[in-house]
């Protein structure tokens, strides 16, 4: 049978895209603004900031006492220098771009740079990498001066527009003679930067390696100087059993000590604070250090095109939420 067709009415006839009553929908605006936000995306729109930005250089002590396990990750014990590694990393992905991260390490009685500071967002990469490599077995030497070290790392840095961050639990190995105390006064005040103390309080005992960096148990009392035997002894010579002025300035009797064993240092390092100007910070936990890094004491004001488009994916969304808004069937009153 024909289908049957109204008068006047041709085959070619739709319904229009747009009805009146769509452009009265509030639902079609808010699709139409939500497209727009989209697309204001692909222009990648950015706006002049004043932004807090940081310049550090680490110094990562790498002595045999930063293998003592007293911290934890999760529920895993780890190293005082894998600790240090997992707070940097962490670090590394909260500082602002523009900000800038260099590295060095600490043996013996001096601190080499690894590399100068670079610009986080473009060189995270090279910067965890580098971080994730750091390693005891880079060690040039088996000593532990730390306030040398210090010093050397502050006249390093000197001519350096950076902050100092020195991570070390504070361990003289063998034990500084307080008669032969490093002298900071030339320096002081004149790098900024922190000391941060690594460790626990409680004495634990020092790993140690065979020649193929194996384990191999723990450090003894017979196996480290429980006593410093450099120069003259800082004590009355009258009070040292067996003193001779040349062939025992320390005595004949044998050291008794807990140098096996290792603890952070913390009155030693707030001295060494107080000696050089630096200020003093004990690394507990991973975010509360990060938090003392992003201090306005070490920031720097730097205009910034900061990304912003988080703007305009907002709109988008609230647009998109708009249209499942149970406003019922509103419609926009014709003008």
């Amino acid at each position: 049978m024909p289908a049957f067709y109204p008068h006047n009415t041709l085959l070619t006839d739709k319904p229009p895209m747009f009805s009146s009553k769509t452009y009265q929908d509030y639902r079609f605006f808010c699709l139409a603004f939500a497209v727009l936000a989209m697309l204001a995306l692909w222009v990648r729109p950015t706006q002049d900031q004043a932004r807090p930005v940081y310049n550090y250089t680490f110094i990562i002590d790498i002595t045999r006492s930063m293998n003592a396990t007293d911290y934890k990750i999760g529920d895993q014990p780890v190293s005082r220098l894998q600790y240090v590694q997992y707070s940097l990393r962490g670090l590394l992905a909260k500082l602002p771009c523009q900000s800038k991260i260099g590295l060095g390490l600490f043996t013996e009685r001096r601190a080499t740079l690894l590399f100068e500071p670079i610009e986080v967002c473009q060189g995270f990469n090279e910067i965890d990498t580098a971080l994730a490599k750091v390693d005891w077995r880079m060690a040039w030497a088996a000593d532990s001066r730390i306030a040398s070290g210090l010093l050397n790392s502050l006249t390093l840095l000197q001519q350096r527009d950076t902050n100092l961050v020195f991570m070390t639990d504070g361990q003289e190995a063998p034990p500084v003679n307080p008669r032969y105390r490093s002298d900071f006064s030339a320096l002081k005040g004149k790098v900024p930067g922190m000391i941060v103390g690594v460790g626990g309080l409680q004495a634990v005992p020092i790993p140690k390696f065979n020649t193929r960096g194996e384990p191999d148990g723990f450090y003894r009392a017979d196996d480290v100087p429980q006593r410093s035997t450099f120069g003259e002894a800082d004590l009355n010579p009258e009070k040292i059993p067996g003193y001779n002025a040349r062939n025992a300035p320390f005595g004949d009797a044998t050291a008794v000590g807990n140098e096996h064993l290792s603890a952070l240092q913390e009155s030693y390092l707030q001295d060494l604070s107080l000696a050089t100007g630096l200020s003093y910070q004990r690394l507990t936990s991973a975010d509360a250090w990060a938090d003392a890094l992003q201090s306005p004491t070490f920031a720097k004001q730097q205009r910034l095109h900061v990304d912003v488009r988080w703007q305009a994916a907002s709109v988008a969304l609230f647009c998109c939420l708009l249209v499942y808004v149970p406003l019922g069937k509103m419609r926009l009153k014709a003008v």
